[in-house]
């Protein structure tokens, strides 16, 4: 489930709770427990270690981006929490300090952005933005790379170079003989991660995500933990939740996986493709209605077609690197955030007169970014396929995604191939957590969530309030950007600033009206598409 909180303003207490650990959390499962009984332990020194040892924050490397008074350290943990003595990895921390004084100052406001795979080392940066600046005067920004991201250990797959494979095609009812290459280049991947990675592979998991938390709550000298995750990083906080609830103070989970166990990740990822196909008709209406701009068509059935034109065309003669499947990575991200919803339709009319360079600009992969977008995905590919065994018949993949890809084609093959390395996963696999809190456990948590999310769909959200109790819910109806605190929305953000500023969540679930819709904007000398 490739679910990256896009944050359009950037481009976008020592363990005492043991025995509140679920049961099915101490059972092994094939080579170890995913909360086992060592693992707990071995969390639990670490922490203490690195109350002793703190994060010695300084200058931060050119590399991160981040400017004086920025400051940046290193968190040491456990890369097998069995073995807390064994080998250690470094996580990389970056501060902004709060910007209030020091009567109001709350402590450290942690934040993850998604993935797996994703890099929060940023988030200080946000707070430069009026929607974040009430947060900012009363608690340090701390953003951190996961292990396996960035300088975190940082893990690969295969060369950057041989991941950049452009143009390539995307079909929405593949051929069985497209489908055979496809099932040799996933079994290639996984194989080529596993000799790369060795033993250590089998460590990047979603469980020592929440573990690693709990390390660098106590290096920042927090007793008890205030974290905001986004998309992915909802799953590994509510983890957090589950094994720590002891350590939380204050947790907000922006756009939630569904943590119900059954449906991590196989499932997850076919809702995730299903949802996609409503929030690409959700564009593809919106465009309709601005035929007068953009003039791809006056339905949403007639600017289908004209993207489809476009696709045909690429596979015949590709703009640069960008052939159907550039094309249609590129509109996906319309499903994320309908920032991108203007620019996305000018580009694909743009392209249908003849002109290319916004097209390109918008979907050509970018060399310079290689390392980094490889980093991601091995990551990305690591911990889902670590976090539980995935079906191994190549008939069950083929037959699920056959049947949904009737009805949901925009995403459905694509999101399948980016996961089905997992079928052939060499590394041992873990048993999801089954998370839980019950009422006292934990303290009250904020849920946000957009209705028409598609990148993590909304009934997640329901799921996770149910599961943790005390927990409120905000929800934008009617709107499906992905990653909605801090956002435009006044309403949204007022339910997130008193929460973080104060612990009160509302009294029962909220709900607030949406943005407003994107305006259609128009490009350079724009005519009507080419039949």
């Amino acid at each position: 489930m490739r679910a990256l909180a896009l944050y359009g303003a950037l481009g976008s207490l020592v363990l005492t709770t043991l025995t509140a650990a679920p049961a099915d959390a101490l059972v092994p499962h094939r080579t170890h427990a995913p909360g086992g009984y060592a693992e707990m332990l071995g969390a639990e020194e670490a922490a203490r270690e690195a109350d002793a040892e703190g994060i010695r924050f300084g200058t931060c490397p050119e590399a991160e981006g981040l400017p004086a008074p920025f400051e940046c350290g290193t968190v040491s943990v456990p890369l097998d929490y069995a073995h807390p003595h064994g080998k250690h990895i470094s996580l990389t921390v970056s501060r902004g300090r709060a910007t209030g004084p020091e009567s109001g100052r709350q402590g450290a406001l942690v934040f993850n952005p998604g993935g797996p795979g994703g890099s929060g080392m940023f988030f200080p940066l946000l707070a430069a933005i009026p929607q974040w600046q009430n947060l900012a005067k009363a608690y340090d920004f701390i953003g951190y790379a996961p292990r396996g991201v960035g300088r975190s250990a940082p893990l690969s797959c295969v060369s950057p170079e041989s991941s950049v494979k452009a143009p390539t095609q995307a079909p929405e009812h593949p051929s069985a003989a497209y489908k055979r290459k496809k099932v040799a280049e996933a079994r290639a991947y996984a194989q080529s991660c596993a000799r790369r990675a060795g033993s250590d592979l089998q460590h990047f998991t979603s469980l020592n995500n929440a573990r690693d938390l709990d390390v660098l709550r106590a290096a920042l000298g927090e007793r008890r933990l205030t974290y905001m995750g986004a998309s992915y990083g909802t799953y590994f906080g509510a983890l957090y939740a589950t094994l720590f609830p002891g350590h939380v103070r204050r947790m907000v989970f922006d756009s939630v996986v569904d943590p119900d166990p059954k449906k991590i990740w196989y499932r997850s990822n076919l809702n995730q493709s299903a949802a996609f196909e409503t929030r690409w008709s959700d564009w593809r209406h919106w465009v309709a209605r601005h035929d007068d701009v953009y003039h791809l068509g006056r339905t949403a059935q007639q600017v289908l077609a004209s993207y489809e034109r476009a696709g045909r065309r690429l596979a015949r003669k590709p703009a640069g690197k960008v052939g159907p499947g550039e094309l249609q990575a590129a509109l996906l991200q319309v499903g994320y955030t309908d920032s991108y919803w203007a620019r996305s339709a000018n580009a694909l009319s743009a392209y249908l007169r003849g002109d290319a360079k916004s097209l390109r600009a918008i979907a050509e992969p970018d060399a310079a970014g290689a390392v980094a977008s490889e980093n991601s995905n091995a990551v990305y590919t690591a911990v889902e396929c670590n976090d539980v065994r995935w079906p191994r018949s190549w008939k069950k993949w083929d037959r699920d995604n056959t049947r949904l890809a009737r009805r949901a084609p925009f995403e459905t093959w694509q999101n399948a191939w980016l996961n089905l390395p997992c079928a052939f996963w060499k590394a041992p696999s873990q048993r999801p957590l089954d998370v839980r809190a019950a009422h006292g456990a934990l303290p009250p948590t904020l849920l946000l969530a957009a209705e028409r999310d598609a990148a993590t769909p909304y009934p997640g959200a329901l799921e996770l309030r149910r599961r943790l109790a005390g927990s409120a819910l905000v929800t934008e109806r009617g709107a499906g950007t992905h990653g909605i605190g801090g956002g435009p929305n006044r309403c949204v953000n007022r339910y997130l600033d008193t929460y973080l500023l104060t612990g009160a969540v509302p009294a029962r679930d909220a709900t607030c009206a949406p943005r407003r819709e994107p305006a259609a904007t128009r490009g350079k000398q724009a005519q009507p598409a080419a039949s």
